[in-house]
């Protein structure tokens, strides 16, 4: 969507950009009275390029755990979930969580990254060859001594990226011996 937004000549791609809305914060109320004055507002002033995101009740854990395997099949990282009965809360709150799977997996150390003399990430190397950078998920303690070239560590990532590479890699531990 970028390349459309500073494309210096706008292209018909300008025409499939939508403005996607999931939630009323500036309004009183619980959620269903906060959608329906959006909805009524819409209907005095139609905008195509504005549509109102679906949302649906999970009526237990299994249901949701059914939509959140459906979101992840069309490329969503997860999904959110709220108290529909409460009014809008700013910020991050008890009321409104992230529901996202994640996977986890091993890969050898076989390079450090520095900036300023200081630890930034570990080059790792998967089963398959693929290597990539590994940079969250540290403690001060483990940027101070980082696993060695040569340890076998674990990340837990969220699927992956178009070249195959972990996305939103996190380290989670060094391999002990066994």
């Amino acid at each position: 969507m970028q390349n459309i937004v500073l494309d210096t000549k706008p292209s018909k791609a300008w025409e499939q950009i939508t403005y996607n809305i999931f939630e009323v914060p500036n309004t009183k109320g619980d959620f269903d009275t906060r959608l329906k004055k959006l909805e009524d507002w819409l209907k005095i002033n139609p905008n195509n390029f504005i549509k109102i995101i679906p949302q649906i009740v999970c009526k237990d854990k299994e249901h949701l755990d059914k939509f959140l395997n459906q979101m992840l099949k069309k490329q969503a990282e997860g999904v959110m979930i709220k108290n529909p009965f409460l009014e809008y809360q700013e910020g991050r709150n008890s009321s409104i969580l992230k529901v996202k799977t994640f996977f986890d997996e091993e890969g050898v150390v076989i390079s450090h990254n520095y900036k300023n003399g200081k630890f930034k990430s570990l080059v790792i190397k998967q089963k398959d060859g693929i290597t990539f950078n590994l940079g969250n998920g540290f403690t001060n303690k483990d940027r101070q001594n980082p696993p060695k070239i040569g340890d076998i560590v674990t990340f837990k990532y969220y699927g992956l990226t178009k070249n195959n590479k972990p996305k939103f890699a996190s380290f989670l531990r060094v391999r002990k011996e066994e």
